[in-house]
């Protein structure tokens, strides 16, 4: 099958709308559950490709949580901490397999952004992971295979509607890819950039130290931005992203956006956080919109409607400022990427709140020597990439 109708295209109003291989080819994909939309495979294929890269450059099982054509997290399949396991809402479902913490770690890095999420998984979907996303809502899924009992928890989601595709791992894309906008085709060759150790070569700043660790989040938070509308920047530690901006126009905008969802993702391991006393049986979704109104300036709003008595059993103390900030300040060994350069040192001031030591960007701005002063006065290591990643 080389042609496959859709529904509609981005809107319901853009008809008629298919994916088709224009030299005749069959499509690498099979749908084995649903009827994926055209915004589902956009999603879905870009998603691919990212979680492909990473699972070449850490061996390691990867998944993505994509929302419009962007990551909402990344992650590749390390095991998860008791404090991330309760953040994430997986504490009850025992041991997880690589693959079920790779993606408990990529939806749980912004789970307000992940939901409705479309998944993207490097492996064969195994029963842990089915398990671990038939219990979240998703639109659907892309992996290179499903094991029997995997496929059949996915094909009872959403009453049997839930999008299940399968994609052949040995499929390889023409190096020239084309789009067409207003009636003229654009065309450019894929960017096959290969990204590994050797683009964290050239440290530009006086600390040259970046640990193993660090490394792994540099290239994490790189190969997110590859697959990330532009202009974006990625936050990471511990083996995934926790703050991705993007489709910014201006890059320090981008940089508090995904540093304001880095330090969502901190806060929630706080003590007073992790213990507020939710009500029984409150679904997922709605403690997570309670525990972003706690850490965001809204709480005085909801402490004054009496809007807290539908999700705790008494009324949580105010989170003040000064006890986030508290918190935040105890944060180290942040990584952090841009896909293009920083042009003022603006960008790194904001990246320091949030915890940033560790920096890989492309260099090339008038102004490289102030963005290096700037990390060399919160002694952070920074590498130049010398390369570029837009993504439109």
């Amino acid at each position: 099958m080389n042609e496959l109708e859709l529904k509609y295209g981005c809107n319901p109003n853009q008809k008629p709308s298919r994916i088709f291989m224009k030299n005749g080819a069959d499509l690498p994909i099979r749908v084995l559950c649903g009827k994926p939309g055209y915004i589902n495979f956009l999603d879905a294929f870009n998603g691919w490709q990212l979680v492909t890269e990473l699972k070449e450059a850490m061996g390691l099982p990867a998944a993505a949580s994509f929302k419009h054509v962007s990551p909402a997290g990344a992650a590749v399949g390390l095991p998860l901490s008791d404090t991330l396991a309760k953040i994430y809402w997986v504490d009850d479902l025992g041991d997880l397999s690589p693959l079920a913490s790779a993606y408990a770690r990529a939806r749980g890095a912004d789970r307000m952004s992940s939901f409705g999420d479309f998944i993207s998984l490097s492996d064969i979907c195994d029963v842990s992971t089915a398990r671990l996303i038939k219990r979240e809502v998703s639109d659907g899924v892309i992996a290179p295979g499903y094991e029997p009992e995997a496929l059949e928890l996915l094909k009872a989601k959403k009453n049997g509607n839930y999008n299940v595709i399968e994609i052949d791992p040995s499929y390889v894309p023409a190096p020239l890819e084309t789009k067409e906008v207003f009636g003229i085709t654009f065309e450019q060759g894929r960017n096959e950039l290969k990204i590994d150790e050797n683009c964290l070569s050239n440290i530009v700043t006086t600390n040259r130290e970046i640990p193993e660790s660090a490394r792994i989040d540099l290239l994490i938070a790189l190969i997110t931005l590859k697959y990330t509308q532009s202009n974006s920047v990625c936050y990471a530690k511990g083996g995934q992203a926790i703050g991705i901006g993007a489709g910014q126009q201006s890059r320090v905008h981008c940089t508090r956006l995904a540093g304001q969802k880095a330090d969502n993702w901190l806060l929630r391991q706080c003590p007073k956080v992790l213990n507020l006393p939710f009500v029984e049986h409150i679904k997922r979704a709605d403690r997570d919109n309670a525990i972003d109104n706690y850490i965001g300036e809204e709480w005085m709003d909801v402490l004054a409607e009496g809007a807290w008595q539908r999700v705790f059993t008494e009324k949580p103390d105010v989170f003040t400022v000064q006890e986030k900030r508290a918190w935040l300040d105890q944060m180290k060994e942040v990584a952090l990427a841009s896909d293009a350069f920083f042009p003022f040192s603006d960008n790194i001031e904001r990246a320091k709140k949030s915890g940033v030591q560790y920096i890989a960007q492309p260099g090339g701005s008038v102004r490289d020597d102030d963005v290096i002063a700037c990390c060399n006065k919160y002694h952070m290591a920074m590498a130049f990439t010398g390369f570029r990643l837009f993504h439109h």
